[in-house]
């Protein structure tokens, strides 16, 4: 007989029981107490890490079907306790959380993303969301910090309504998976091109909007604004990231100063609309990255011109604006800007965000969905340099 309180008949399906916030195995996270088989019934007791853990509902049903599916099981019944102290500290350790900005650290290999604009009502926020859309859809795990904090809106875009769960001083984000059955654009985002299913990554969400009441202002100021952009990227445990998005507010103020000290291996992605009133305003965005050392991305046109039913394009709010700002940014940065895409606008986006859902979910083919597909997949050409980087291993003689 095994002294381990997991009988192994029933560990090989317990290992397949990934916890839906940390996405690992519930077996390696220490959430499995004890599992056996009575005859033919599994008697799990499962460990939540809080009292009140929003998935446990997911995580009982979870079990409940792996076990279900063992052979000589015809009932599952599944205990659910809370985690000690003691054990939500070993928990922490290990998944090697510290109160620190792992994203600060030149060695972390995640891509960084500061979205910006000159202004408001460019729609920065709906490409942001898109953006980490599509990455998800192509098997990425991505995280956005909702940094506006007086203008949030990301959890309302991504239809996210549970709170994130706080174990010990660890923060854990509520986390959105791909629908199941997606299917995407081929790569060329071609009209009635051939179409794949997506890939399971999944976006993980902080944002102040999750910690207070949605109908009342935001009354702070500069060093507040900062604090909560740093316990953001401190507190809250994202895990290993391929990509992760900040949404800014739009200006050149406190929060935008702060990403970039923050975030100095940041790339800063410039959203604006097409007019060329908004031109200058949009440079100034950009032109920020000069004075915090980060690296201008590129520039994505929103609400360009609209593709009417009968195919022709109407240019609702003018042309060549975004064209005009990676192209002066280019010039007086003194690398190369480029202009990333130019997303139609497009009522099927105000439609699916109106139901919290990306448009590049909910209508892949649609005009505008397409376009930002184009930006996710430029984004994400852009790579892990891992020139002069620590990769942590040794090699020994």
């Amino acid at each position: 007989m095994s002294d381990s309180p997991i009988d192994p008949r029933l560990r090989g399906a317990l290992d397949k029981v990934i916890d839906p916030e940390l996405r690992r195995p519930i077996t390696e996270l220490g959430m499995v107490q004890s599992a056996r088989v009575d005859g033919t019934t599994a008697h799990v007791t499962i460990l939540l890490t809080v009292s009140g853990c929003p998935m446990r509902g997911t995580i009982e049903t979870d079990v409940t079907e792996a076990l279900g599916a063992v052979g000589g099981v015809t009932d599952v019944s599944v205990d659910v306790g809370v985690m000690t102290p003691a054990q939500r500290e070993e928990l922490q350790e290990t998944l090697g959380h510290r109160k620190a900005n792992p994203f600060a650290d030149p060695h972390n290999l995640t891509r960084v993303h500061a979205v910006t604009s000159g202004k408001g009502g460019v729609g920065k926020s709906s490409v942001t969301v898109n953006i980490a859309a599509a990455l998800a859809a192509m098997g990425r795990t991505v995280g956005i910090v909702d940094a506006d904090i007086h203008g949030f809106s990301v959890p309302g875009l991504l239809g996210i309504t549970q709170p994130p769960t706080r174990v010990g001083d660890m923060i854990l984000p509520p986390v959105v998976e791909v629908p199941v059955d997606l299917t995407t654009p081929a790569d060329d985002a071609a009209p009635g091109a051939s179409r794949r299913r997506a890939e399971r990554g999944v976006i993980k969400v902080i944002s102040i909007g999750m910690f207070v009441d949605p109908s009342q202002p935001v009354a702070w100021r500069g060093p507040m604004l900062h604090r909560a952009v740093e316990q953001f990227l401190t507190d809250v445990h994202f895990g290993d990231l391929d990509h992760l998005l900040l949404d800014l507010p739009p200006g050149t103020g406190d929060i935008a100063i702060s990403v970039g000290q923050l975030l100095p291996n940041s790339g800063v992605l410039v959203v604006s609309t097409p007019q060329h009133a908004a031109v200058t305003v949009a440079e100034r965005s950009g032109a920020l990255a000069q004075q915090t050392d980060q690296k201008v991305t590129g520039v994505v046109e929103n609400m360009s011109a609209m593709v009417l039913p009968d195919g022709t394009r109407m240019e609702v709010f003018g042309s060549g604006g975004g064209a005009t700002i990676a192209a002066s940014l280019t010039e007086r940065l003194g690398y190369d800007v480029p202009l990333l895409g130019e997303i139609p606008l497009d009522v099927t986006v105000r439609e699916a965000a109106d139901r919290g859902e990306p448009a590049v979910w909910a209508n892949p083919e649609s005009p505008a969905a397409r376009h930002l597909w184009e930006v996710a997949r430029a984004l994400d050409e852009l790579g892990r340099d891992l020139a002069g980087r620590s990769l942590g291993i040794t090699v020994r003689g």
